[in-house]
């Protein structure tokens, strides 16, 4: 068996399908464990999940691992994934800085014929019988086509290429084009030592206060205290966490009531002013409405500059509130207090190219040192469709997702036999705890495997009549959400030419999973076996 990928998800299950004595080796584009952990070293690259529940429950490895931070930067979850690797011994069956380039599947050997290529060039074959792709929602950068870009003599880099060895932001014309989650981070860092800071933004992000905050020894001997349960108690969240939405509607309750709960949330900091407000917060406009109104009146109260303000945090919404997705803060909203650091709406001023020097806008040309690429990614489907997949019929998989993707219970799509995936399209996915659905997801996926040995299939694959009724479980779970007001990455809207639709199940974790133990309890009668 071959795996793709050594983040969290490629983790589970090398450890757990090792356990239940399956052969499995893991091909890995990094040089080291982590995913997007290893990829993502930016300045102020942070978790923006609490530590508390983004980690393993497997065998208990939280049990001698202390946390610094409440949301903890990159360097720390390397730290955790050499943990990881020290107490589950993965490296030896990991070829790292090793990229999976293509993959068919032969009809008459049932077997999955993979081509690899090293860092140095090598070549490199694996024939497997089941192959399983974990390369997460977020590993095909998205650099949109400037023009200009190659011409800058400055350094200029996305995110997501971070060099690994580090660049120095002190003294620099810092750019940064995109304000999302990567964005907001890099920013907060340059804010901090640079010369100058200018962000371009072309949709306003509707950030969350992180309250972020160190923890020494006693915190984590209070939080493991309750760490088990805790951990448990994921599976039963709307987003695989340690909170879920309150069940009253913002619009049955009182003024003074909806408040008291606003205030609550804000306090807490993270996620829950988005994934535990009120029932009808993703739903109902008016709802939303509620919960975008106390949101602006939190960020404008921190920004001196009312055309700022209105620019950061709109009279009228852009977009529903947490139907984009919801980064954290720290100090983003005060930086635009500071002179040195300028806002540039490409809205109404677009980027017309990049110079030898930096930007020229229709209305101005900066010079910068530095210019970050914060734009985003291919996200959800774009791991797999790079990887030249081609099915029993030769079909690709980019061609057959180009009009719209087809999964079974997100994990599988019908023609390309013996194929898994995880954390990718029509499940949770970023909906969902990363590590939560690595182990739930994961484990559903260790069953299904371990059944199809012990009755000795050696071929399955999802049914198409499976897959229509999956895809539109999907379609009818999204409908009454306020989700497809966006042009969000959600929605596939952030790449050109790329199919809009919603791309995760919007059901939550509970009734992903339950659909997943229906097809195990009926022995995959859902699915072609042979």
């Amino acid at each position: 068996m071959l795996l793709v990928g050594a983040g969290f998800a490629g983790i589970y299950l090398l450890d757990r399908l090792r356990d239940e004595g399956f052969k499995v080796k893991t091909h890995e584009a990094a040089s080291g464990l982590g995913g997007i952990w290893h990829w993502n070293c930016y300045p102020g690259a942070r978790v923006d999940s609490k530590a508390d529940y983004y980690q393993f429950a497997l065998k208990d490895v939280w049990h001698d691992w202390d946390w610094s931070e409440r949301f903890p930067g990159w360097e720390e979850m390397r730290a955790y994934f050499r943990h990881l690797d020290r107490k589950l011994d993965l490296s030896r069956d990991i070829c790292f800085s090793t990229w999976v380039r293509a993959a068919r599947f032969d009809e008459a050997e049932r077997l999955w014929l993979v081509e690899s290529e090293t860092v140095d060039g090598t070549k490199v074959e694996t024939r497997a019988k089941f192959f399983v792709v974990c390369c997460g929602h977020g590993f095909v950068p998205y650099i949109p086509k400037f023009a200009g870009l190659d011409a800058f003599t400055g350094a200029c880099y996305h995110t997501a290429q971070w060099p690994q060895k580090g660049v120095s932001m002190a003294g620099q014309r810092v750019g940064v084009i995109g304000t999302g989650a990567s964005g907001i981070q890099v920013a907060q860092e340059a804010a901090k030592v640079a010369r100058s800071l200018t962000l371009f933004q072309r949709t306003p992000a509707m950030c969350l206060p992180m309250r972020q905050r160190t923890l020494d020894a006693a915190d984590n001997r209070r939080l493991r205290e309750t760490l088990a349960d805790s951990l448990k108690a994921r599976e039963n969240s709307y987003g695989g966490v340690d909170f879920d939405f309150d069940p009253r509607l913002a619009v049955d309750v009182s003024a003074r009531d909806r408040d008291a709960l606003f205030e609550s949330l804000w306090s807490r900091g993270g996620l829950d002013y988005w994934l535990a407000n009120f029932a009808d917060s993703l739903s109902d406009p008016r709802a939303n409405a509620y919960v975008y109104e106390f949101w602006r009146d939190k960020v404008c109260a921190r920004i001196q500059d009312p055309t700022v303000a209105e620019l950061l945090a709109p009279t009228i919404a852009p977009h529903p509130f947490g139907t984009r997705r919801v980064a954290l803060e720290q100090t983003y909203y005060d930086l635009f207090n500071e002179r040195h650091v300028e806002l540039v709406d490409i809205q109404t001023n677009p980027i017309d190219e990049i110079t030898t020097q930096g930007v020229r806008t229709r209305n101005t040309e900066f010079e910068f040192d530095l210019l970050v690429i914060a734009t985003g990614f291919d996200s959800v489907t774009g791991g797999l469709t790079q990887i030249d997949i081609r099915g029993a019929d030769g079909t690709s998989l980019e061609d057959k997702w180009s009009t719209g993707v087809r999964t079974y219970q997100g994990i599988c799509t019908a023609g390309f036999p013996n194929l898994l995936f995880t954390y990718g399209p029509q499940a949770p996915t970023a909906f969902c705890n990363g590590p939560t659905s690595a182990e739930y997801q994961g484990e559903c996926i260790v069953d299904c495997l371990r059944s199809l040995r012990d009755k000795q299939i050696t071929r399955f694959e999802a049914r198409i009549e499976e897959e229509k009724r999956w895809g539109e479980l999907c379609r009818q779970l999204a409908t009454p959400t306020l989700f497809d007001q966006a042009n969000s990455w959600y929605m596939g809207a952030n790449i050109p030419g790329k199919h809009r639709e919603m791309l995760m199940f919007t059901g939550g974790l509970p009734l992903y999973l339950e659909e997943l133990r229906k097809s195990h309890a009926a022995g995959y009668q859902d699915y072609l076996l042979d």
